[in-house]
């Protein structure tokens, strides 16, 4: 980090101070604060509906977890909070877990969260026969293999979940899993209420959730309104009266309504605006390091990419790759090069993992590799990235593009999407054709939540988020054995190990971990951001 950057993050800390922070003006500000200010920030189109088990884009994600609260949830520096678990305990190998409830939650039409409650929704959410997109976070949980027929009983319940009273659940793991508690943190683990099950396509329009906020109303392509919920109970209270999720379709877009006041708070800013954004005096900019990381994949069937001739051409490509000089002409610095395949906020993070070598930019090398591939099969056609135009990936995609072109000598081009919405769809169908734009932000600040999920086997073939469809035995293995391990630091040397792997397959290209860049109104008092990267939306005020 330079020490710009680290002045500019320390500039903006006004902007993110905390609802519980004390000083000798906290209760004039707080008394200045509007309870029932509307709030409006950006958003896109979500993929799917508002089903939390069906949820796997960062627009759904956002509506979503605002709706519903679940077992546990993170603070800004990955330290978890018990939201509706009054306690999560291991047995000695994390091969069973109890979890016992705190009394008296409900959902926001009144009906009772029991132990039955979680079991149901992650009976349903696993149970392949009910196609719910996030059915693969529990595929540790015993019987999850059984309940894995489309065309099954979508009824039939995950044979690890056992009821032992209204507030005790037992789940006992298939094979161990020491991260279980913290993987409750994702987003498919949230509960539903009984009238969810009665037409699951009419709940994902108008959700009844547990969370700080009610549902509204949802215009396709424009947005999705909440209103707080005046009963909630939880730990999460919001301190403004709504929010309105607006879609916009560049956030070029966004960016000029924020700055003529007719948006609240900006998520993301544009690459055009990441040069000046932090001294547009009209805006209140936010600078902080970020989960997400962000890669190239490149599927396993590609065409030229598979084998000796694939293993080639993946290292080749990243060795071409300047992503030093990406970050710093494109990205203005809001990008830091990617030295792993975790982020800079996941204990286990680290940039000295065997094989390492292959993310430095070395042409002669790419080319001398490139050319040994050629040797296998000769390189014909256009090397394309695809990507969706209504993202902040355009220039950053033609650059790399450039030097693949420049490198290597060969045709490239774009393969674009109109928006977000299509381009997941045609990644999760497997219908892209090409290397495509990806990464990974946790739900849970653990290595499991990009390793395992980003690239063990049981997560490919669109159970789960391995679009690129690959499969290593050593890799699982590694991973299996880390998963045993209740001893923290033991288990992080496993993950090492396992990236080691990566290193060597490139399933996937790392490029870079994305900083939290982003502003808000002048009218805007606290937005504070947290461990995703994202506002806390029940926490920002006017």
């Amino acid at each position: 980090m330079t020490k710009l950057r680290s002045y500019l993050a320390a500039a903006v800390l006004p902007l993110i101070l905390a609802a519980g922070a004390c000083g000798p003006s906290q209760a004039s500000q707080e008394d200045r604060i509007d309870p029932q200010a509307a709030i409006s920030v950006n958003n896109a189109e979500p993929t799917a509906p508002l089903i939390p088990s069906s949820t796997n884009d960062t627009a759904g994600w956002k509506v979503v977890t605002q709706l519903f609260d679940g077992l546990v949830t993170f603070d800004a520096k990955g330290g978890m909070t018990l939201v509706e678990a009054k306690s999560i305990t291991p047995n000695e190998d994390a091969s069973r877990y109890t979890i016992v409830l705190k009394p008296g939650l409900t959902f926001s039409d009144g009906e009772q969260i029991t132990a039955k409650t979680y079991a149901d929704s992650w009976s349903f959410a696993a149970n392949a026969a009910n196609g719910q997109l996030g059915a693969s976070a529990f595929s540790t949980i015993a019987g999850y293999e059984q309940v894995q027929d489309e065309h099954g009983d979508p009824k039939a319940p995950l044979s690890g979940l056992r009821v032992v009273d209204d507030l005790t659940l037992e789940v006992t793991m298939d094979k161990p899993d020491s991260s279980f508690p913290y993987k409750v943190g994702d987003v498919a683990f949230l509960p539903l209420p009984a009238a969810a099950y009665k037409d699951i396509k009419a709940f994902g329009k108008k959700p009844i959730g547990n969370g700080p906020y009610r549902f509204k109303s949802w215009v396709p392509n424009q947005g999705i309104k909440l209103e707080k919920d005046p009963s909630y109970k939880g730990p999460r209270k919001a301190r403004n009266g709504s929010l309105e999720f607006r879609d916009y379709q560049s956030l070029d877009a966004a960016y000029a309504d924020i700055q003529a006041g007719h948006l609240d708070v900006l998520d993301t800013v544009p690459v055009s605006r990441l040069k000046t954004f932090h001294t547009d005096s009209g805006l209140q900019p936010l600078i902080k390091p970020g989960p997400a990381f962000r890669s190239l994949t490149i599927p396993q069937g590609l065409q030229h990419f598979q084998g000796q001739e694939g293993a080639l051409r993946r290292a080749a490509l990243s060795y071409a790759l300047d992503r030093a000089k990406i970050a710093d002409k494109v990205f203005a610095g809001s990008v830091t090069p990617a030295t792993d395949f975790l982020a800079p906020t996941i204990k286990g993070n680290a940039s000295d993992i065997t094989g390492k070598e292959v993310l430095s930019h070395d042409p002669d090398q790419a080319r001398k590799l490139w050319k040994q591939a050629d040797a296998i099969s000769p390189w014909e056609g256009t090397l394309r990235i695809a990507y969706s135009a209504d993202g902040a990936d355009k220039d950053w995609v033609d650059a790399v593009l450039h030097e693949y072109a420049q490198v290597l000598g060969i045709k490239t081009a774009p393969n674009i999407f109109p928006t977000g919405k299509e381009f997941n769809t045609a990644v999760h169908n497997r219908q892209v054709n090409s290397i495509f734009n990806s990464g990974i932000t946790s739900d849970y600040p653990h290595p499991e939540g990009y390793l395992v999920q980003g690239y063990a086997s049981s997560q490919a073939d669109g159970k789960g988020l391995n679009n690129g469809d690959y499969k290593s035995a050593e890799y699982d293995a590694i991973l299996s054995r880390a998963a045993s391990k209740t001893d923290q630091d033991e288990a992080m040397q496993d993950y090492r190990e396992a990236e080691a792997v990566l290193f060597k397959d490139l399933p996937v290209l790392p490029l870079w971990y994305r900083k939290v860049s982003a502003v808000a109104g002048k009218q805007v008092r606290q937005a504070p951001f947290g461990y995703m990267g994202l506002p806390v939306y029940n926490q920002v005020t006017k």
